[in-house]
């Protein structure tokens, strides 16, 4: 049994950091490791930023917390900054991607019971998906490995194959209220959507009074190489979940919602103690603020072009390590022939820090101040690892 004080919920490998440069993090011994996945999609103006830092420490030595009882005039500024710059007309903060995604299933069902069709509460979600940790979040992501001991699942979700046209039609019914989907899946095995299911969806919804949600809490904020994935497929959601990103390492959340949505929340309906914290929106407001400076996006889409081309070419120099590459802008996976374990592991001892996805995948999500060189010392590394796996196989 171990001696730690906490629950052992984790298989945590045995590094431990004291502090990040960039894409780098330090280790107490000294060794220097390049984060390959930001966190899990979260750091990616990298660690340490200084933009980010000074919005900190500026607000943590005026005032940290008021609660949702007052006026918040940060929230409403980093409110703004994200209805300027998508689909979306209102905005809650909360304090976790999970957080989010409750509150918008729940802002769904408000809308169909507002507007008549109290009836209209399950929502068609799709295999391979997840959403969260939350017990209807884990309902609404449907993997069974994450449900199992907990219970019965709360109800109200009808769970169809990704890409499946013909499956999504034959699920509505005069009880759905909604659509929701990951525009690319992170823990699902990095497998972005096709624009064109995309597409149907948002005619599907149209034509049958149904909302469209997004989560977007791994694949947005700039990960893929637009503000939002969604805009690659040239449509608009109802409602949106984010988080990770938009707080650039600092714990933050929200669900955006068009004005028509929206309207249906009124008080009382929905709340959060933290949510919306002065520190939290600080932050959030420095991450925003950097995504828009002019040209950042387009060096994403840029350096994920190289990267991925990079990954392409390992992945054809050691077939018995690699099957293909695959994902969107710096949110790429690489999908191992050996168990994905191994190659992490091989990963690690060169000092790299992937995160493992499902459909034996590992993603490859570096924090997007990524330099050029940088991608190279990462496909340079991943290519020794490899080439260590095969030698060590022989």
């Amino acid at each position: 049994m171990s001696t730690s004080s906490l629950f052992q919920t984790y298989a945590r490998a045995d590094i431990q950091f004291e502090r990040g440069e960039g894409v780098w993090l330090i280790a107490t011994n000294g060794r220097r490791y390049m984060d390959c996945a930001s966190g899990i999609a979260v750091s990616g103006l990298g660690h340490s930023h200084p933009k980010l830092v000074e919005a900190l420490q500026e607000q943590a030595g005026k005032l940290w917390h008021v609660s949702n009882l007052y006026k918040v005039p940060a929230q409403e500024e980093l409110g703004q900054l994200l209805v300027n710059n998508t689909f979306a007309d209102r905005v809650f903060f909360c304090n976790s991607g999970t957080e989010a995604i409750e509150g918008a299933l729940k802002t769904m069902r408000r809308y169909h019971y507002a507007n008549g069709h109290p009836e209209k509460t399950r929502v068609i979600t799709f295999e391979g998906a997840f959403h969260g940790r939350t017990m209807t979040a884990l309902a609404a992501g449907g993997q069974q490995k994450y449900l199992e001991g907990f219970g019965p699942a709360p109800q109200g979700f009808d769970q169809v194959p990704l890409g499946d046209l013909e499956a999504v039609k034959a699920a509505i019914t005069d009880e759905t209220a909604g659509m929701l989907i990951e525009p690319v899946q992170g823990e699902g095995g990095i497998r972005p959507v096709d624009p064109a299911f995309l597409r149907a969806l948002r005619e599907l919804c149209d034509e049958h009074g149904l909302l469209l949600m997004l989560d977007e809490i791994q694949c947005g904020v700039g990960r893929t190489g637009k503000l939002f994935a969604y805009e690659w497929a040239g449509i608009t959601p109802d409602l949106m979940a984010i988080a990770k990103g938009i707080g650039g390492g600092f714990p933050v959340g929200a669900f955006l919602a068009t004005e028509e949505v929206a309207q249906v929340m009124q008080p009382g309906t929905h709340g959060t103690t933290y949510g919306g914290n002065l520190l939290a929106m600080a932050v959030g407001k420095a991450v925003m603020e950097t995504l828009m400076e002019p040209g950042f996006l387009e060096s994403v889409q840029r350096k994920s072009l190289l990267l991925k081309q990079s990954l392409a070419e390992v992945v054809d120099t050691h077939p018995e390590v690699f099957e293909e590459v695959r994902g969107s802008g710096l949110m790429l996976g690489l999908k191992c022939k050996l168990e994905a374990p191994k190659v992490l592991k091989a990963m690690r001892d060169a000092e790299l820090l992937p995160v493992p996805a499902g459909d034996n995948v590992l993603r490859i999500m570096p924090p997007m101040i990524i330099s050029e060189d940088e991608i190279k010392i990462l496909t340079q590394k991943i290519a020794e690892a490899a080439k260590a796996l095969e030698t060590e196989a022989a």
